[in-house]
């Protein structure tokens, strides 16, 4: 036997799957609006079925929709005739996926769904088809060719059954206006969960925590406060409690280059005058990039009059997950 040459199979394999992607845009007709309109007034939910490997597609659409905006689940065919079509309303869609357009399975459940009165939207490469005809919406995937050689093995048609799946998540994404933050609801568990929902006010610390010192204070005694507090920097105030200025490390070591003395010096000639500021409801994502922007490693809060209610650092956002 001869050595088998992997790489041309592969580059084969890819290049009938990416010209099967390539394709779809040729069969984007009305019924593909239809179909976003029929998931955009869907009072339910979506629910994908499918069997086999186009089952397999459908579970990852369903959950591509639902953390997308769009509430979906799937539902096995086959179950869905011996009880589990109780879980269909009239206020749901359904998507059906068969390449064929004649999967048993399927098919079965279609005079169901007519009865109950809930539309379905088929993706199919048969126009001709049972499914491609009832259905309120067909979505022609229009695929030929078969990656595997046998053209037995769903491959080109499976990608493609994918891509046209994220294709409606994405187009219903946009259409609500879901955001960043809409996501991240859907994934508090992960990293772009905790980056984006993650305020100031829930990592700053705050109280006796926080360090500050008022105008006038020896430099030295300042020293004292960021030692204790173990931020890197210290808030300075005025009298009536007002942010005048920050003094962090960086401050620390111009002063020692220039030479300032450490015991008789004022904070109010060593500082930052003002200095960069937070507020609690930020983002602590905003505070990261403001760190990175400036190149500072600490931020003090602030509240609506300037007067400071809390600090953080980069040490209290990597702490977090939000790094």
């Amino acid at each position: 036997m001869s050595t088998p040459d992997f790489l041309t199979s592969a580059k084969r394999t890819i290049t009938l799957e990416a010209s099967a992607v390539t394709n779809l845009l040729n069969h984007l007709d009305q019924n593909f609006i239809d179909a976003c309109q029929l998931m955009l007034n869907c009072r339910g939910r979506v629910i994908v079925t499918g069997m086999g490997k186009s089952g397999h597609i459908g579970k990852k659409i369903a959950a591509t929709l639902a953390s997308t905006g769009t509430p979906a689940f799937f539902v096995h065919p086959g179950e869905a005739s011996h009880g589990d079509l109780g879980m269909i309303t009239p206020e749901d869609v359904v998507i059906a996926l068969s390449n064929s357009g004649e999967t048993a399975e399927v098919v079965t459940i279609i005079p169901l769904l007519k009865r109950m009165n809930a539309p379905f939207i088929s993706i199919t490469a048969n126009k001709t088809s049972t499914l491609s005809k009832t259905s309120a919406a067909n979505l022609h995937i229009g695929v030929e060719e078969e990656a595997c050689p046998l053209g037995l093995a769903p491959t080109s048609s499976t990608t493609a059954q994918l891509v046209l799946g994220d294709a409606l998540a994405i187009a219903l994404l946009e259409a609500k206006g879901f955001s960043a933050e809409d996501f991240a609801f859907s994934h508090p568990g992960g990293t772009l969960g905790r980056r984006l929902l993650l305020k100031v006010s829930d990592i700053m610390h705050t109280g006796d925590a926080t360090p500050c010192v008022t105008s006038g204070t020896l430099l030295k005694e300042a020293l004292l406060e960021v030692t204790h507090k173990r931020l890197g920097m210290t808030a300075v105030v005025n009298s009536q409690s007002q942010l005048i200025g920050i003094f962090t490390d960086g401050d620390l070591r111009r002063s020692l280059d220039n030479n300032v003395n450490l015991h008789n010096s004022l904070i109010d000639d060593v500082m930052t005058p003002n200095g960069t500021t937070v507020t609690a409801d930020m983002l602590a994502a905003e505070c990261l990039q403001i760190m990175e922007t400036k190149k500072i490693n600490a931020l003090i809060v602030t509240n609506e009059t300037n007067q400071p209610i809390g600090a953080l650092n980069m040490h209290d956002l990597l702490k977090a997950g939000v790094i």
